[in-house]
């Protein structure tokens, strides 16, 4: 289909109001849900000959954030659309005001091939939640899972409402063309500011989940074992490919070896290569990005794993010790499962290093002094992250997910996601039975006195 017709057949619908109206919404989350949930087996399918992923992780990381956000959306969707009364003033007396919740218009969410139905379809429920239409373009790195995403939704939703348009770059770059009413972008940072250019010569706004080398400090007095239990299974999920995955660790010199050993143990115990080895890791997601991490390995900094397949795409977890921030593997994000461990003897020098770079999505910090802590929250600048745990604080709902700087713009999940998708109109309501002069010519120095009083 055309770009231009499908735009203008949303824009149609969405001006017809059908979609503003609360018990509409609610109605077609449901059926979402229900035609998710109708073709589980062939979204297992699908994502497990893209990339090796099974079930259990596709449900944990992809479908039970889906289910859990239609969910809140269904119960909160007619509070979080009510008029909301705030305060007037005595300037505007008698008056009152209010603000009107009312959504955007026609979305597109340009998702990601990490997770590509979290990161495709979690936006898409949200823009619908709050009352928008939506055109989806899932990436064309898992054909397949592009594929079926296309399938249930295109058969079960009219195209004026959501579609799911499939392409590769050239799609991508033809609906930049079009304005929209709201861009909603998962990725890497350098294809974040191709969209954010595009978007800014047709003035539509964007939301953009970036990334970035999220850091993770490991302080001295903390339990190693659980530690490093956390951080590999953080760092290997999704076999490295997260964007809010531990990137790299600072730990503090007097625990390194500990650590280290530790975090190996950990390894060999989840990923044994003993014919089960599908179910608990996946594949590197194409030949580009494994030949890319190939490069990023020094083998003389190899501390366990290094072991490659190039055939299945096969990266074993690997971790590497005394790395530098010279090293090219601390250029950029790795966004695969490799570790680098540097380690420090000062927390400030340590803290400064990540503070002299781009502003990562997310930190973590595993320690037990609280004054420690608090100086790492306090002085690093990240979008968000946890004490004592790895990329679980993206689960809570309640908890705003974005990033900071050059790691995103703007913040979904929950209210924050509705509010991403809505535009709050302001209002200020008179009646006509009062109106005071002190406002209108001739003006006079008692009038000023009032003026000054009425508005301080």
């Amino acid at each position: 289909m055309e770009i231009q017709q499908l735009i203008n057949q949303q824009q149609a619908f969405f001006h017809s109001n059908v979609t503003k109206e609360v018990a509409f919404r609610i109605e077609q989350l449901k059926k979402f849900k229900k035609v998710v949930k109708d073709n589980e087996q062939e979204l297992y399918d699908a994502i497990c000959k893209d990339f090796g992923k099974s079930e259990f992780e596709t449900y944990a990381s992809e479908l039970s954030l889906l289910y859990h956000e239609i969910n809140l959306f269904i119960k909160n969707s007619y509070a979080w659309s009510k008029q909301q009364r705030v305060p007037t003033g005595l300037a505007n007396f008698p008056a009152r005001s209010y603000i009107i919740p009312e959504p955007l218009g026609v979305t597109l969410v340009i998702g990601a091939w990490n997770y590509p139905y979290q990161l495709s379809l979690l936006p898409a429920i949200t823009a619908m939640a709050a009352g928008n239409t939506v055109i989806i373009k899932p990436s064309e790195l898992p054909v397949r899972t592009s594929a079926v995403m296309a399938k249930i939704i295109n058969e079960n939703f009219p195209k004026d409402y959501v579609h799911v348009v499939e392409g590769g770059v050239d799609v991508t770059t033809e609906l930049l063309k079009h304005r929209f009413d709201k861009i909603f972008f998962t990725g890497s940072i350098p294809v974040g500011k191709i969209i954010y250019q595009a978007a800014a010569k047709t003035l539509s706004p964007v939301t953009l989940e970036l990334g970035g080398k999220s850091p993770t400090f490991v302080l001295a007095g903390c339990n190693i074992k659980m530690t490093a239990k956390r951080i590999a299974w953080a760092k290997f999920f999704n076999a490295g490919q997260t964007c809010v995955a531990p990137d790299y660790i600072l730990v503090d010199q007097s625990i390194e070896v500990e650590f280290k050993a530790a975090l190996k143990d950990c390894v060999d115990s989840f990923y044994k290569d003993n014919g089960e080895l599908e179910v608990n890791y996946v594949q590197i997601i194409n030949e580009r990005n494994f030949e890319r991490l190939e490069r990023l390995i020094e083998q003389d900094k190899v501390y366990c794993g290094g072991v490659t397949d190039k055939e299945r795409r096969y990266f074993a977890p690997t971790i590497m010790e005394k790395v530098t921030f010279e090293d090219e593997i601390m250029q950029d994000e790795i966004f695969g499962p490799i570790l680098p461990i540097l380690s420090f003897s000062n927390l400030d020098d340590a803290i400064n290093e990540v503070k002299n770079r781009p502003k990562p999505l997310s930190c973590y910090v595993y320690a037990k002094n609280r004054k420690a802590i608090t100086k790492i929250l306090k002085e690093v600048s990240f979008g968000g992250g946890a004490v004592n745990d790895s990329i679980m604080h993206l689960s809570n709902s309640n908890l705003p997910f974005g990033g900071v700087g050059l790691s995103g713009i703007g913040s979904y999940h929950g209210k924050y996601g509705f509010d991403a998708f809505t535009h709050y109109k302001s209002i200020l309501h008179k009646p006509f039975w009062f109106e005071a002069s002190v406002k209108y010519a001739p003006y006079s120095k008692l009038k000023l006195k009032l003026i000054k009083w009425l508005l301080k």
